[in-house]
């Protein structure tokens, strides 16, 4: 049984120039090879017929081509009815999606009893950027133009590599003496970090580029949203409510 991933296909075609590339009954493709030579135009042929055609067609699939007819305990989706183990990079990319998600509701609640009800606004509309990644990752939409609290990328950029120009307050190191509120802020701040790891491990291709630089921009700049936030914080930006 063998995987033809993209970059089989690829070297199968001659990058494209020429076809058909043929694949047996023992050949499975990658969801990524299958959408290479649809882009590219490679004619595909099935001297054998295509395997979901035949009876020992199954439920399930997985990457390294087996077929099953039910879901393992220690498997999910990937996509669609596509199987991965659980510690698939893009499934463990969902998980820290998932407690970002956890740590910006957090931090809300921190907000709210320290009285900057106004920065407890501005994390639900971060809230509601950071849960559509998921949507992002499993239907492989764009992320699309970023805008977060009404500032672009590099809006986002600037303010964040020269806070004192634009807030008064230059760059600081965190201390147990900062308010409760600055110290929950730089917690989500380092988690997500933690989940553009995660992306980059997730979304990797084998010469280290990466598929998804929406992805990756999507997150460096809210990081740096979450370091402004820290910066307006610490220069008494937010009116206590």
């Amino acid at each position: 049984m063998a995987l033809l991933t993209e970059e089989r296909v690829r070297q199968m075609s001659d990058n494209g120039t020429r076809g058909p590339v043929v694949v047996t009954r023992e050949d499975v493709l990658t969801p990524s090879a299958r959408s290479w030579l649809r882009e590219h135009r490679v004619e595909v042929v099935y001297p054998q017929g295509r395997e979901e055609e035949g009876e020992a067609a199954g439920k399930y699939r997985t990457l390294f081509g087996a077929v099953l007819m039910e879901k393992p305990e220690h498997m999910t989706h990937l996509k669609g009815n596509i199987l991965v183990f659980k510690d698939h990079p893009r499934i463990a990319f969902r998980g820290m999606i998932d407690r970002l998600e956890a740590e910006i509701a957090l931090c809300q609640q921190v907000c709210v009893r320290e009285g900057v009800s106004a920065l407890a606004e501005e994390l639900e509309e971060v809230l509601d950027f950071v849960r559509r990644f998921i949507r992002f990752d499993v239907l492989e939409e764009p992320v699309g133009e970023v805008r977060l609290c009404g500032m672009t990328p590099a809006e986002l950029r600037e303010r964040s590599h020269y806070p004192e120009k634009y807030f008064g307050q230059g760059h600081f190191l965190i201390r147990y003496t900062d308010s409760p509120a600055i110290l929950a802020v730089n917690k989500v701040r380092t988690v997500v970090r933690q989940t553009e790891l995660a992306a980059y491990r997730a979304f990797r291709d084998e010469n280290g580029g990466v598929t998804r630089e929406d992805i990756l921009l999507g997150l460096n700049r809210l990081s740096s949203l979450l370091w402004i936030m820290m910066i307006k914080l610490k220069a008494g930006r937010y009116q206590k409510s």
